[in-house]
């Protein structure tokens, strides 16, 4: 294999345009759209042959008759840029040529900068990808950048028409759209939503070094918003025109994602804003079980702090639908999308909050005292058993749901609906579906403050946590509500085809996603969309070393074939929790709930998620 971070020259000789005539699905696996000769300008007598296909970009090396190629892929492949050459500095050679013996001393600016060499008439094309490669243990990404100097006219102009058809026709690919010769326009920006104190505390360092400059390089603007306080991702969802993003991430750890879906729930116009709006995860936290899923399930490497694959999805934009679990407690009702558990797993997850300072290590260590001084729980489950998963239907598009309210009332028209602003001078915006006229959320930072230290695209904005008049009104009322349930309340007494088991339990931990922590396979046979939920229930009686066995094989799965007196593992549709007494923990995708009586439902496909793309 070559390398491919190298500075050519076009010859315009070779260059063909072999785009016309393909349009939509008649396009051939591996037509070729473009083709042009390079030169390498540091080595004789070699030359690439550089073609753009359905498939990347393919770069074939010939040196004195004998030949390599290599192929970027599509998928790999995050943007590209068109720029010129710098001025050079006061006594610096006057030779054109000399400043560009290698790459390394290439120095290049925008189009638009006053800072430019005109006496440079070359046009470069800069290509940025993120090419999937195999260490000695693993897979990972390595970047690479392509950089190809068109030169073959006169003027600068003629050249870099030749450089933006191929920066066109690569984003048009990339983006999934039809060739034309007009770049595609990202007329939306995507909202990020980060939590500056999700697990060991350093989500501004990851999102700075690890996924703003992808966004950089793919030209994907974006808000950025910091948490200020508990339930600011909830409110801020809930109260905002989410229409105006095409996007919202989560930065942080599962609780964010968290507080982002159920403030959609609580939207009069949920149903619209999750069908229209896809969401989508940056793991920062300590437990990061949805980021580790959607990795897993996608073939993405997941490398903690190693952000790489799963922000390239924001720029692919590539979505699946996703299940999510409608939770009911005495005094609430919620949504959830990774977890339900009450005792081991749940006192683990609780009490190791103090060692939030290690991160995901904290589960380990505090794994080890419970086991120590482990706890029993007694109260009384209640399911509906799934007899044959294989069988399952799996609705390609999203179910047509009845609507609910948490609270008494009847549900409201989408009309009446008020975004809350922030500002005192409001601005009113046009909603796009249906016209009527609503008062938006609208107070904006410059990217340029001191607070920022952030990388930013063109367009990027970020809000500080500090800036004055970025405190945010909650909306006159907040009620729940989201698909309408199928079960008795929680105090009915519940259908006689439901299976009970009572008793003394060390723990009951339900899941509907693969992985519930960056190391923990809790349901292998698990996926986003599946329609099924999986109790895992150890009872009382069990041995310490026998529990000791299930944590060590829990990172392999292995646990989900047990099935004896103490341990199995039941696929269920939904779910009923009765604790007796007061004293324990219940967890809803790692968040605390209230102790007691608690109960769950699946609905398929409700939600939109952001993946990797696998093309």
């Amino acid at each position: 294999m070559f390398n491919l971070c190298h500075l050519v020259m076009a010859d315009s000789m070779f260059g063909k345009d072999v785009s016309k005539n393909i349009e939509g699905d008649s396009v051939p696996k591996d037509h070729v759209y473009l083709e042009e000769t390079f030169y390498i300008l540091s080595k004789k007598n070699s030359v690439f042959r550089v073609r753009l296909t359905s498939k990347g970009l393919s770069l074939t090396k010939e040196t004195d008759g004998s030949s390599k190629e290599q192929t970027i892929l599509l998928c790999d492949i995050i943007g590209s840029k068109c720029m010129r050459s710098k001025r050079r500095r006061h006594g610096a050679s006057s030779c054109v040529c000399s400043s560009l013996v290698g790459p390394q001393q290439l120095k290049v600016v925008e189009e638009n900068s006053g800072d430019l060499d005109e006496n440079d008439i070359s046009a470069y094309l800069y290509i940025y990808s993120y090419i999937l490669k195999r260490s000695r243990r693993s897979w990972k990404r390595e970047r690479t950048t392509i950089t190809l100097r068109f030169r073959s006219f006169d003027k600068y102009e003629d050249n870099n028409r030749e450089a933006q058809k191929w920066r066109t026709f690569i984003k048009c690919l990339i983006a999934g759209q039809p060739i034309t010769y007009v770049p595609p326009l990202n007329d939306k920006k995507i909202l990020i939503l980060l939590n500056p104190k999700s697990g060991p505390g350093k989500a501004r360092e990851l999102f700075q070094t690890k996924v703003a400059p992808i966004l950089q390089e793919a030209e994907v603007p974006y808000d950025l918003h910091v948490t200020k306080y508990a339930q600011f991702a909830r409110e801020f969802v809930r109260t905002r025109n989410v229409y105006a993003w095409r996007t919202i991430v989560a930065v942080g750890g599962d609780g964010v994602l968290f507080e982002i879906l159920n403030g959609m729930f609580e939207r009069l116009d949920w149903q619209q804003a999750l069908s229209e709006i896809p969401l989508a995860i940056i793991p920062c936290g300590s437990g990061n079980g949805l980021a580790r899923t959607i990795c897993h399930l996608y073939n993405e490497p997941y490398i903690t702090q190693n952000l790489t694959g799963i922000s390239m999805a924001l720029v692919k934009n590539r979505i699946t639908p996703m299940d999510v679990v409608r939770i009911e407690t005495k005094t609430k009702i919620m949504f959830s999308f990774l977890s339900v558990g009450w005792g081991l797993l749940s006192d683990i997850d609780i009490e190791s909050e103090r060692l939030r300072a290690i991160g995901g290590q904290r589960f380990a260590v505090w794994a080890v005292a419970r086991l120590l001084g482990l706890r029993r729980y007694r109260g009384v489950i209640s399911y509906v058993k799934i007899k044959d998963v294989t069988n399952l239907p799996k609705p390609k598009q999203p179910l047509a749901l009845s609507h609910s309210v948490s609270q008494d009332g009847a549900l409201d028209s989408p009309d009446a609906e008020a975004f809350i602003d922030c500002d005192e001078n409001s601005e009113v915006f046009s909603n796009a579906v249906n016209g009527k006229h609503h008062q938006r959320v609208d107070s904006w930072y410059s990217v340029n403050s001191r607070r920022s230290a952030f990388y930013s695209t063109r367009g990027s904005e970020y809000h500080s946590v500090t800036s004055g008049g970025s405190e945010m009104r909650s909306p006159v009322h907040a009620c729940m509500h989201g698909p309408a349930s199928h079960l008795p309340s929680l105090v009915s007494q519940l259908p006689s085809h439901w299976v009970h088991e009572e008793g003394e339990f060390v723990m009951v931990h339900v899941a509907y996603q693969p992985y519930i922590g960056e190391d923990f396979l809790f349901a292998p046979r698990s996926t986003l969309s599946d329609g099924v939920m999986w109790m895992l229930i150890i009872k009382a009686g069990i041995s310490r070393s026998q529990l000791l066995s299930f944590l060590l094989g829990i990172g392999q799965g292995s646990h989900a074939e047990i099935n004896n007196e103490y341990v199995k593992m039941i696929p269920v549709s939904a779910f009923r929790i009765v604790p007796e007494g007061s004293s324990g923990y219940l967890t809803v995708d790692g968040e605390l709930v209230e102790y007691g009586p608690i109960q769950a439902e699946i609905f398929p496909n409700v939600v939109n998620l952001i993946v990797p793309d696998l093309k």
